[in-house]
């Protein structure tokens, strides 16, 4: 392919005039917004305790590029919409970038290659010869919870524990690689636990196995971690019906958690609700609007359910077809009448789809390594990168328009702000451009996180 080295670039201008683009503005960047994210990071103190999590067994004296550096480089990297490795072989140069990272000589030594950090995401648990950096997954996985409960100055009475699955799709030959009838292309099946907007855990599956797989063990881990902290606080597992597992429910029951969970429907589940789905389409002829009638009544399964639980139904009637759905709980009737728990619990699950979706745009689905372990590292690297923006935006944005923005909105608009960046003996000087339209909600967002 033609080098292409042309340096002027002409374009229309206003009048006889034209308008000439130059690459020769100086040490520039387009994300001096990403300074809000280092105020977070050091209000969360994330990331030096994410590198904690990764063990450096490479001789100190020959590294140029420490763990914690690395990780900040990558981690900011994904925050500020830079999926790729190779993008660092030109972002290795940017000094605000090393100046996020913690480099000591910002502006003279430049960050890690794409080599460097490839070498870090292909961390192994065990040691190896020629893999020196070895992440330690439990301690990573204890760091998102720890998060979780730092942020709660006085324990809550109740927490939710969401749990759900995604397909992240498959273009290679990646270790597990399997072919998912549903989602109809070879994927990974990652499992999700959310509590509000707090990441708990992420967790890389393969996609050959039932979507509540391992879901046991997370829960019983992260409730153990809570519990340490809150002893009292009660906690509530919701999940769709691909959780509805006697092992999961089982599980609960013996550990004072209570739960939620979607149900599979059925034809002997259809009809326990025949008079109600009698009724619902009634009321549907009568005002021409969906209508809903609810019921409740104790079930078991014929075989794989070990006793009698409490099913909650809604009969539903819309435009040309019935919406029957069921859900299997240990919550009271007293407490949670069955409308109630219906609406305003379990229908508030939905919400944790959003989170996901911030999961994809800080490019959770970039899983490319040939194994398991290093796409699991990747993974990792989006959740910090997700838990850093959400930081941001409970510490930084409240009370703002902003508090509720999504992570794409937030790099777009809070970000990417062009600045000029000058380096002193005693300073670094960064300029920000002064047609940035939102400075009152920058300057809301640092005096939030500099309390």
């Amino acid at each position: 392919m033609t080098e292409c080295t042309q340096s002027s670039f002409e374009f229309a201008g206003p009048g006889r005039r034209t308008a000439v683009a130059r690459f020769d503005g100086g040490t520039m960047s387009s994300d001096g917004g990403a300074l809000l994210l280092q105020r977070t990071n050091q209000k969360l103190n994330l990331l030096e305790r994410a590198a904690a999590c990764f063990q450096d067994r490479r001789k100190p004296w020959l590294v140029k590029h420490g763990v914690e550096e690395m990780l900040a480089q990558r981690v900011y990297g994904l925050a500020l919409g830079y999926e790729d490795l190779s993008d660092h072989d030109q972002l290795r140069q940017d000094p605000l970038l090393a100046l996020l990272s913690g480099k000591q000589q910002v502006g003279e030594e430049p960050l890690a290659g794409k080599s460097t950090l490839n070498r870090l995401e292909l961390s192994t648990a065990e040691p190896s010869r020629y893999k020196k950096v070895h992440c330690q997954r439990e301690a990573l996985d204890e760091l998102l919870t720890a998060v979780f409960v730092e942020a709660h100055p006085q324990p809550p009475e109740r927490i939710v524990l969401d749990l759900d699955v995604t397909d992240l799709p498959l273009h290679g030959h990646q270790e597990g690689r399997f072919f998912h009838g549903f989602y109809d292309s070879y994927c990974y099946l990652p499992l999700y636990i959310f509590s509000g907007e707090h990441l708990l855990c992420a967790r890389l599956r393969t996609a050959g196995q039932d979507a509540s797989a391992g879901s046991t063990e997370e829960v019983e881990r992260i409730v153990q971690q809570i519990r340490q902290a809150w002893p009292r606080v009660r906690i509530i597992l919701r999940a769709d019906s691909g959780f509805c597992r006697e092992e999961l429910m089982k599980w609960c029951e013996k550990n004072s958690v209570d739960y939620v969970l979607g149900m599979a429907r059925n034809e002997r589940l259809r009809g326990l609700i025949e008079e109600e789905m009698a009724e619902a389409t009634r009321l549907h002829e009568q005002t021409r609007q969906p209508a809903r009638v609810f019921a409740e009544f104790p079930y078991r399964t014929h075989k794989s359910w070990s006793r009698r639980r409490r099913v909650v139904a809604k009969a539903e009637q819309l435009e040309g077809k019935e919406n029957p759905r069921f859900v299997v709980t240990s919550l009271q009737a007293q407490h949670w009448p069955a409308q109630r728990l219906y609406e305003e619990l379990y229908c508030q699950r939905g919400e944790m789809e959003n989170r996901i979706k911030e999961q994809l745009t800080l490019f959770a689905a970039r899983v490319s390594a040939e194994t398991l372990a290093a796409n699991q590292v990747r993974l990792y690297l989006s959740a910090l990168a997700y838990v850093l923006v959400h930081g941001l935006r409970r510490l930084g944005l409240e009370g703002t328009e902003w508090a509720r923005a999504q992570a794409p909105t937030i790099r777009l608009r809070l970000l990417k702000v062009a600045a000029r960046i000058r380096i002193t003996t005693r300073k670094v000087w960064i300029s920000l451009a002064s047609s940035y339209p939102l400075q009152n909600i920058f300057a809301h967002a640092w005096g939030q996180l500099r309390c």
